[in-house]
């Protein structure tokens, strides 16, 4: 009895998040409840070394700040489920928490290259190169988010045994990471 409860109460605050969506934006100077897309993530490039001869140090490199997948605490919830769920191994159940967010938020890009990044993972190569071209369709100028999908597109075709289409993938993903 305790435990259906629990999982009532659970349902009630996931719900009462839902109802009470914000549509005001993180601020930048609060990165700590900022999520991230945890597939992929942008490379940390390691300080420069100093050359002995110099006595000036050399700062080191901060990464780039990594994108709000939402503004939204219910499609961030849910994404956080689905990438628990990725990392104990329940794919379906994460596809179906992406699902639900994208019904909330159906021109996040982000959500679609997530769903891209785990259909590729199960081996749904055409879902996968479908969902990447859907982010891409609502991503703007995004470089960054470019890339990804065009990585995720260049994966599938690979898999998909479309070697020259895979190439033609990879390079437009490198061209978009210059």
């Amino acid at each position: 009895m305790k435990i259906h409860l629990i999982l009532l109460a659970s349902l009630i605050l996931l719900l009462s998040g839902c109802a009470s969506v914000s549509m005001q934006a993180p601020s930048r100077s609060d990165t700590s409840s900022v999520p991230t897309s945890p597939i992929v993530s942008a490379p940390v490039l390691a300080p420069a070394p100093a050359l002995e001869s110099s006595p000036v140090e050399t700062p080191p490199v901060e990464p780039a700040p990594k994108p709000a997948v939402s503004a939204s605490q219910a499609v961030v919830s849910l994404v956080e489920r689905a990438r628990m769920d990725v990392g104990s191994g329940q794919r379906e159940a994460a596809g179906a928490s992406l699902e639900r967010a994208l019904r909330i938020e159906p021109r996040n890009p982000w959500l679609w290259q997530e769903l891209a990044q785990l259909r590729l993972g199960q081996g749904q190569y055409a879902q996968a190169i479908s969902f990447a071209q859907k982010s891409m369709s609502f991503s703007g100028q995004d470089r960054r988010l470019r890339a990804l999908n065009w990585r995720v597109i260049g994966s599938a075709r690979v898999a998909q045994g479309d070697a020259s289409g895979a190439e033609q993938a990879f390079k437009l993903a490198a061209e978009f990471e210059q």
